[in-house]
C-alpha cells in the first residue's frame, strides 16, 4: 500500500507552524462526505455472533461480499512507536502487519501524526491488500484543524478513514454527556472556537455509547468518533456501532490494540 499524496508524508523536521499548516491543506483536501464505495449495511453484524478475529471457517458464505476494514493502533516502547495493523472482511482476519520506529519529537497535542506517524506510513506500506475502511485509533475531524491522526492518514492514502478516541479533543457536545448513557445511544459533537477551521456549530463527530455496565454503580464512557476523509459525519456512527461487538472499542482497533501490545512487547526484548 502506496500513499496516494506523498506531499502530505508527515514530516517531524518540520516547524510546528509548517505542521500545522500543512495539516489546515490536509483538512482542505479531505472529503467529510460518503464516498465509501461500498454500504455500510455490509459492516452489520449480529453481536451475539462471532467477534472479528475468531475462528469462522474459511468464510466463504459472505466474504466476498463484504469490505475489507484495517484497524490501526499504536504502542510505544519508551521512543519508538510500534504501529499495528489489523485487517478483516466480516469476521475473519486477512492480515496482520505491524512496524516500530523510532520517534523524533514528543508528544504535542493536535500533531500526534507527526510523532507516530513514520510507524504508521511503515506498518500501512506493508500491506498487500487495500483496505475499503481505514478506523484509526484517534481523532478525525475532531481536531483543533479538522485534521487529526485519521484525517492525514485517510488523505495521504486516499482511503476512506474514520477517527476512534477515548477523549474529546475538541468541539462541544450538542447535548449533556453527563450521567449513564445507553448503549447506542449517540450525541452529535460540534466546532465551537477551539476548532479554527470550521464553520461553529458544524458537525464534526459524535459521543457514541458503544458499550455500558449493568450495575447502577458503575459506567461507561462514550467513544469520540468522527470523520478522517471520504465519510460522513452521520455516518460514522453507524460504521462504529456496526463493527462493535461487545467492548468498548469497535473490533477494528480492539485487535489492532492487542497486536500492537503484543509487537510492543517484543520490541522490548529486543532492547533489553
Amino acid at each position: 500500500m502506496e500513499p496516494a499524496r506523498p506531499e502530505f508524508v508527515p514530516d517531524p523536521a518540520l516547524s510546528r507552524g509548517e505542521m500545522e499548516s500543512l495539516q489546515r491543506e490536509i483538512a482542505a483536501e479531505a472529503t467529510f462526505a460518503d464516498d465509501l464505495g461500498f454500504d455500510p449495511a455490509a459492516l452489520r453484524s449480529d453481536p451475539e455472533q462471532h467477534r472479528l478475529g475468531e475462528d469462522v471457517g474459511d468464510g466463504s458464505d459472505s466474504a466476498p461480499a463484504q469490505p475489507l476494514v484495517a484497524g490501526v493502533d499504536q504502542a510505544f516502547v519508551d521512543d519508538v512507536a510500534v504501529s499495528a495493523v489489523v485487517v478483516s472482511r466480516g469476521d475473519e482476519v486477512v492480515e496482520r502487519v505491524h512496524a516500530a520506529v523510532e520517534t523524533e519529537i514528543p508528544y504535542i497535542p493536535g500533531l500526534l501524526s507527526f510523532r507516530e506517524g513514520g510507524a504508521i506510513l511503515a506498518a500501512l506500506g506493508e500491506l498487500r491488500r487495500t483496505p475499503d475502511l481505514l478506523v484509526v485509533d484517534g481523532s478525525g475531524r475532531i481536531h483543533f484543524r479538522e485534521a487529526g491522526l485519521a484525517t492525514h492518514v485517510g488523505v495521504l492514502f486516499d482511503v476512506p478513514a474514520i477517527g476512534v478516541a477515548k477523549s474529546l479533543l475538541c468541539g462541544r457536545p450538542r447535548e449533556s454527556l453527563d450521567g449513564k448513557l445507553s448503549v447506542g445511544t449517540t450525541v452529535g459533537i460540534e466546532a465551537d472556537d477551539s476548532v479554527e477551521t470550521a464553520t461553529p456549530g458544524a458537525l464534526i463527530g459524535h459521543a457514541v455509547q458503544t458499550r455500558q455496565y449493568d450495575s447502577p454503580k458503575r459506567h461507561v464512557n462514550p467513544l469520540y468518533v468522527s470523520p478522517g476523509h471520504r465519510v460522513g459525519a452521520e455516518t460514522v456512527p453507524e460504521l462504529v456501532l456496526a463493527t462493535t461487538a461487545g467492548y468498548k472499542l469497535p473490533e477494528p482497533t480492539r485487535l489492532a490494540d492487542s497486536d500492537a501490545d503484543e509487537a510492543k512487547a517484543a520490541v522490548r526484548d529486543d532492547r533489553a
